[in-house]
C-alpha cells in the first residue's frame, strides 16, 4: 500500500510532546505512529480500558462486544504496530471468517458469502445461476481495482482543498463508474436481487441507501466481500488492548479514568489539557478523537458549514447470552427481511423503526467459545434504526416493546425458542449510545454524503486552534475500524510530517 500523499500542511512550531485525548483505535493508531515518529506521547481516556467504540461487558460469564463485530483489512493494525517495530501476529490471534456471512432471505433461501472467488462464484453458480456467477468474478474485479484506486489516491490521503481531487485519478474513478449510483452500479455485473443486496447493504454503515450512495463506496463491500472477514480471539476489544500495550511498549503513557474537562490555551495553540479530575498535562499539540460536536466544544468553536452536518442512522443491538444453540447459525448472519427499499426510508427520512427488518445476528462463540460458560453460546441482533435528531420514537418508553418485537422476528426466522433460552442479556438504543457522548445517539457518527466525502468532509485540521488535529469516524476518511486506523495515521502526519508518511510503504 503506498502512503499517504506527501506535501499536505502540518501544523507549525514545536511538537515533541503530543497529547492524545481518547485511547479508542484512531487515539491508539496516532499514538504509535506518532511514537514510532519520535514524539512523546501521553493519552488520556475517560473509561478504565482502552478500544473505545469497540468496548467490552462481562454479565454472568459472558463478554459482550458492545461495538462493532466485523474485523477486515488487518494489515492496517500491522502498519500501525510496524511503526513502533511490533507486529500484529505478535499482538493479535485472528481468525479468518469462512463464510464471511450468511446471507438469509425472507424466501427461505440461503447464501454463504465466501471471500474467496472459487468459493464464492461455486456458491452464486448453485444458488443463483451460471450467469450471475460469471457477472460476480467481474464485479469482484471491478471492486478490487475500485479499492487500489480509492485506497492510494482518496482514503490514505490528508487534504487541504477540493482542488486537490483534480487528479488523473478523480478521471479514473470516474471513467469507473464512481460517481454513479451503488444500486445501479452493482445491478450491472448481477442480476439477482438477493446478491444486489449482499453487495450493497455496506451503504447503511456509511449512512446512506444503496439506491443514494455514491458507487465509489463499493471500497465497503470490498473490505467485506473480497479482502476477508476476520475476529480476534478474546472479542473485539482485544484490538484495543493490543494497540495499547504496544504504545505502552514503545515508551507512550496512557491515563484511564481521566476525562477532559478543558483546553488549557495561550493564543492559537493548545499548551496543555486539564481533566475533570484536577490533572494538567501539557503539550505541544493535541489529538482529538471525541465525536465532532464534543471536540468542537472543547476547542470553543463549531467550524462553519453552508449546510449542517447530517449523521448516520443509529442502531439497537441486543446482546443475549443462552442456554441453548442453534447449530446451523455462522460467526455472522445477516437477515433479510421482505422489504428492502421502504426500509431505508423509514429510518433515514420518516425517522421510524424498520416495519420489516434487516438484522445483522452475530454468534462470537461458534469462533471463539470462551466467550460464554461453558454450554452456553452468545448471540448479538443489530437492527438499524433512526438516530436521534431523525427519529421520532421514545426509546425511554419503548425500549423493551423493541426488543421484544426482536426476539419475536429471531423465532419467525428460525430461532426458534430465542427468547425462552435467554439467560443474560444487554439492550442499546440511541439513548445508549447518547449517553457515551455519540452525537444524536448514532455509533456511526458523520455520514457520507456527497457533501460529507473526501476533502468536504469535515477535516482533521482546525482553524480555531493551529496546533489541533482531529481524528476519529466523524472525521476523515470516514466510519468503520479500517478508517479509524488511516485517521489516526494521518491525524499523526499532520503533526510529524514525512516522518509518519514513509511508514508503511510498499
Amino acid at each position: 500500500m503506498r502512503a499517504a500523499r506527501t506535501g499536505p500542511r502540518t501544523i507549525p512550531g514545536r511538537t515533541d510532546d503530543i497529547v492524545i485525548v481518547g485511547a479508542g483505535v484512531a487515539g491508539l493508531a496516532a499514538a504509535l505512529h506518532l511514537l514510532g515518529a519520535g514524539r512523546s506521547v501521553t493519552v488520556v481516556e475517560r473509561e478504565h480500558h482502552p478500544g473505545g467504540r469497540a468496548g467490552r461487558d462481562d454479565i454472568d460469564g459472558f463478554h459482550l462486544d458492545t461495538g462493532p463485530t466485523v474485523l477486515t483489512m488487518p494489515e492496517l493494525i500491522d502498519e500501525a504496530l510496524a511503526a513502533v517495530g511490533d507486529s500484529l501476529e505478535a499482538r493479535l490471534d485472528l481468525v479468518r471468517i469462512d463464510p464471511a456471512y450468511q446471507a438469509r432471505f425472507a424466501d427461505g433461501s440461503t447464501i454463504d458469502v465466501h471471500t474467496d472467488a472459487s468459493a464464492m462464484a461455486e456458491e452464486i453458480a448453485r444458488t443463483v445461476g451460471p450467469r450471475d456467477a460469471n457477472g460476480y468474478l467481474k464485479l469482484r474485479d471491478w471492486l478490487s481495482r475500485l479499492y487500489r484506486l480509492q485506497i492510494r489516491s482518496f482514503i490514505d490521503a490528508n487534504f487541504d482543498s477540493p482542488l486537490q481531487l483534480l487528479t488523473p485519478e478523480l478521471a479514473r474513478l470516474a471513467a469507473m463508474g464512481g460517481f454513479g449510483r451503488l444500486a445501479s452500479v452493482v445491478g450491472r455485473f448481477v442480476s439477482d436481487e438477493r446478491l444486489r443486496r449482499i453487495f450493497s447493504f455496506q451503504a447503511l454503515y456509511a449512512g446512506v441507501a444503496p439506491q443514494q450512495a455514491l458507487a465509489a463506496y463499493a471500497v465497503i463491500a470490498y473490505m467485506d466481500t473480497v479482502a476477508g472477514v476476520y475476529f480476534p480471539k478474546g472479542g473485539m476489544r482485544a484490538l484495543g488492548d493490543a494497540l495499547a500495550g504496544a504504545v505502552l511498549d514503545a515508551g507512550g503513557t496512557i491515563h484511564y479514568d481521566q476525562e477532559v474537562h478543558r483546553l488549557v490555551r495561550r493564543g492559537d495553540r493548545v499548551t496543555g489539557v486539564r481533566t475533570a479530575e484536577g490533572a494538567h498535562l501539557n503539550c505541544d499539540a493535541v489529538v482529538l478523537t471525541l465525536d465532532l460536536p464534543m471536540a468542537y466544544r472543547l476547542l470553543g468553536r463549531m467550524p462553519w458549514r453552508p449546510v449542517p452536518l447530517r449523521f448516520s442512522p443509529s442502531a439497537v443491538v441486543l446482546h443475549a447470552g443462552v442456554d441453548r444453540d442453534w447449530p446451523d447459525t455462522p460467526h455472522h448472519t445477516i437477515s433479510f427481511g421482505a422489504a428492502w427499499e421502504r426500509t431505508f426510508d423509514e429510518i433515514l427520512q420518516r425517522g421510524t423503526t424498520m416495519s420489516d427488518p434487516s438484522l445483522l445476528v452475530t454468534r462470537p462463540t461458534v469462533t471463539d467459545s470462551a466467550l460464554a460458560p461453558q454450554g452456553h453460546d452468545l448471540y448479538s441482533v443489530l437492527a438499524p434504526c433512526p438516530n436521534l435528531r431523525v427519529g421520532s420514537v421514545d426509546w425511554e418508553r419503548t425500549a423493551t416493546t423493541y426488543r421484544d418485537a426482536l426476539v419475536r422476528t429471531l423465532e419467525r426466522r428460525g430461532f426458534t425458542g430465542f427468547g425462552s433460552a435467554i439467560v443474560t442479556e444487554r439492550l442499546d438504543t440511541p439513548l445508549d449510545w447518547s449517553r457515551r457522548g455519540m452525537a444524536f445517539g448514532t455509533p456511526f457518527a458523520t455520514s457520507h454524503t456527497l457533501a460529507q466525502t473526501g476533502p468536504f468532509r469535515p477535516g482533521n485540521t482546525v482553524s480555531s486552534a493551529e496546533n489541533a488535529v482531529l481524528a476519529g469516524c466523524g472525521t476523515t476518511p470516514g466510519v468503520g475500524l479500517p478508517t479509524a486506523l488511516l485517521s489516526g495515521k494521518l491525524a499523526a502526519a499532520r503533526i510529524a510530517g514525512e516522518a509518519v508518511a514513509r511508514k508503511g510503504t510498499s
